[in-house]
C-alpha cells in the first residue's frame, strides 16, 4: 500500500511540475479556459432574474386547500394511530395446481 502512495505523490507532484512549467511559458492559454469556466459556473449558480424559475400559474383554491390539509396533518402519522384504512388490491392469491408437499426440500439447503 505504501508503494502505491509513493508512487501517486511523485505523479502529482511531476504534474504540478509541469502545469506551473506551462503556465509561466504560455499562460494565456490557460486563462481563457479557466475564465470560460469560471463564468459557466457563476451563471449556473446565480442566473439572472430573467431565466429563474417561478410558478408559471397559480394553483387553484381547491388545490391550495389540498396542499394545506397534507402538510398540516401528515399521511404516516396517521396510518401508525390505526385510523387509516389499508388499501384494497384488485389481485388475488391463487393456490397451485402441484399442491404443498413439504417433502419436496431441495438437495442444497
Amino acid at each position: 500500500m505504501r508503494r502505491h502512495s509513493i508512487i501517486f505523490w511523485t505523479v502529482m507532484v511531476l504534474a504540478a511540475a509541469g502545469l506551473v512549467n506551462t503556465l509561466l511559458s504560455n499562460w494565456i492559454s490557460f486563462v481563457i479556459p479557466a475564465a470560460l469556466i469560471i463564468l459557466v459556473f457563476v451563471l449556473y449558480k446565480y442566473p439572472p432574474k430573467r431565466f429563474r424559475r417561478g410558478p408559471k400559474i397559480k394553483p387553484s383554491a381547491r388545490t391550495a386547500a389540498k396542499m394545506a390539509a397534507s402538510q398540516r396533518r401528515p399521511s404516516s402519522a396517521s396510518r401508525s394511530a390505526g385510523d387509516g384504512k389499508r388499501k384494497h388490491y384488485p389481485f388475488q392469491v391463487i393456490d397451485g395446481q402441484k399442491g404443498k408437499n413439504d417433502g419436496d426440500v431441495p438437495k442444497f439447503h
